[in-house]
This record gives C-alpha cells, sequence and structure tokens, in this order.
C-alpha cells in the first residue's frame, strides 16, 4: 500500500485492525496502534485527531507497517517503542533487558515506606535490570545514595543510559553477579536492599506469553522450583543491613510461604507477605534484628 494514497487517520485505522489479531487484541489494539503509530510518525495523538486527513508520508506508512508486523510476530511493544514508563520516569528498554512492570513499583513503595525518617539513607538493589527500582528511588529520595548489581552486559548498559538520560547523580550501577558481590557493595552498610529476581520455574519459560519469551532468560529463570535465588539471597543480605533494616523481594504467585520460611530461617524477623492490588503474592519484607 502506497504510502501517500494514506491520511494519518487512515494508517491508525489500518494498524488498528491488524493488531487486533493479537491475543487480547480487541482491547489492547487502540493503545497498542498509536502507541506504534506516534513512534512512526513523530507525531502526538492529539495531532492525529487535528491532522487526521493529512497524508502520509511513505517513510511513517512504512515504518509503521514494520513495526506492526513485528509486533504481530511476538516481539514485546515496550521493545519496539525502545522505552516505557516506570513509577513516573521513561527507562530505555530493548532485547537483553527485563521491561519494568507495574508490580513491581510496589517494591518502591515498600522501600520508601521502609526509609522513612531516616536521613541520607544508603539503599542497595541486587539483580537490577534496567536499573527502574533504584532510580525510581533516587528520583524520591535525592539525598539517599543508591547502588544497583547487574551481571548482564546488555541490561548493565541499558542501567547506565537510564541513570544518565533521568539525571540520576546518586544511583551507581555495579557490574557483578549478586551470588558473589563485589567489594564496591559490599563494605558498607544498607538501609534496605530490594530485589526483584529471576523467579519462574524453569519448566515453565517455554509455556510464557510470547512477548516474555522475548525477555532474557537470565532475567526469569528461577530454577527448577523458582525458589534458586531466593534460597541464597537472605543468607547473603543480612550481614550487608544495618540493624533494623529491611530486605524487600518481588516473588511469583505461591511462592510467598516458601520465601517468608527462608528468610525466617536466615534470622531475619518481622516477616511479611504483602499482595498487590490483584490479590496475588507480590513480595516478602524482613527485617534484620
Amino acid at each position: 500500500m502506497s504510502g501517500d494514497r494514506l491520511t494519518l487517520q487512515g494508517l491508525y485505522l489500518l494498524g488498528k485492525k491488524r493488531l487486533s489479531a493479537l491475543p487480547g487484541g480487541a482491547d489492547n489494539s487502540p493503545m497498542e496502534a498509536q502507541f506504534l503509530w506516534e513512534k512512526a510518525t513523530g507525531l502526538s495523538w492529539r495531532e492525529r485527531l487535528l491532522r487526521g486527513e493529512d497524508p502520509v508520508p511513505e517513510e511513517g506508512a512504512a515504518a509503521f507497517f514494520s513495526l506492526v508486523e513485528r509486533r504481530l510476530a511476538g516481539e514485546p511493544l515496550q521493545y519496539l517503542l525502545e522505552e516505557w514508563e516506570f513509577y513516573g520516569l521513561p527507562f530505555l528498554v530493548g532485547p537483553g533487558v527485563l521491561i519494568p512492570r507495574p508490580e513491581t513499583e510496589l517494591l518502591v513503595d515498600r522501600a520508601l515506606e521502609a526509609v522513612e525518617g531516616c536521613p541520607s539513607p544508603a539503599l542497595l538493589d541486587l539483580c537490577s535490570g534496567s536499573g527502574c527500582v533504584p532510580i525510581a528511588l533516587g528520583n524520591k529520595l535525592p539525598e539517599a545514595r543508591l547502588w544497583g548489581v547487574e551481571l548482564s552486559p546488555d541490561a548493565l548498559g541499558y542501567f547506565r543510559q537510564n541513570i544518565h538520560s533521568n539525571g540520576a547523580d546518586n544511583v551507581t550501577a555495579v557490574a557483578g553477579d549478586v551470588f558473589s558481590l563485589p567489594e564496591e557493595v559490599t563494605k558498607r552498610r544498607y538501609r534496605v536492599i530490594t530485589a526483584n529476581p529471576p523467579y519462574i520455574p524453569r519448566d515453565e519459560l517455554d509455556s510464557l506469553q510470547a512477548e516474555v519469551r522475548w525477555e532474557p532468560t537470565l532475567a526469569l529463570d528461577g530454577g527448577t522450583d523458582g525458589l534458586d535465588f531466593y534460597r541464597r539471597l537472605p543468607g547473603i543480605c543480612l550481614p550487608l543491613l544495618e540493624p533494623g533494616g529491611w530486605l524487600i523481594l518481588e516473588i511469583g504467585e505461591g511462592q510467598g510461604a516458601a520465601v517468608a520460611e527462608l528468610a525466617r530461617e536466615a534470622g531475619f524477623g518481622a516477616v511479611q507477605i504483602q499482595r498487590d492490588l490483584s490479590g496475588l503474592e507480590r513480595q516478602v519484607s524482613a527485617r534484620r534484628p
């Protein structure tokens, strides 16, 4: 289809129709078509309404249809847009990094509660990925110092770009394995340690939604039962916390009791399981006595 035969509104409507073939497309296609339309044309939704009968430049139409076809092939919308919002901030994302999700914002909420009344707290985030958790915390806590540890070179690259693009001067990205933390992070004590580790049981990876299977296995694979990281992180984190400091872990549905018990066995007290707005188990928080 030639771009010069299309209007801006017509381009959007064609994309919306094509995207309705996706699972849940009837509900999601208007939003997804608009996001991809904006990416391809460089215009806003307001301009589509005001200039809907204007012709589409041929290169804009080609870019839009290319994005639509990639989306129909299962590529995540967030990767196509190359950016996604988390806690009101824009984060660069793409192949090789976990996409920030709304439920992970609860980690930020809980960490903010845990440092309330603490001047200039130090916080550590493990399995940081794009850096969304420490950067969001740093934005809300300008007097705090934050460190985030990430093993994947690809994800670490996004983390560092996001520090720069969000002006997060109080956040430091650290290359390292959470099971063998570098001295840069072990030499100090923290008020809060957060982590969103891999927690998908390995035999469930192939049954995940097509979009999720585009994300890095390193950020998803939690071992045979999904608990590999939770068996070790409490013991690693306990000595890194100030007395009274908090460990806050994102978890998968149904993992709350097991993770809570692992935290108690490591020496933590005040162990709590928190649920998200859908009523699903989403966090375990535990306090160093």
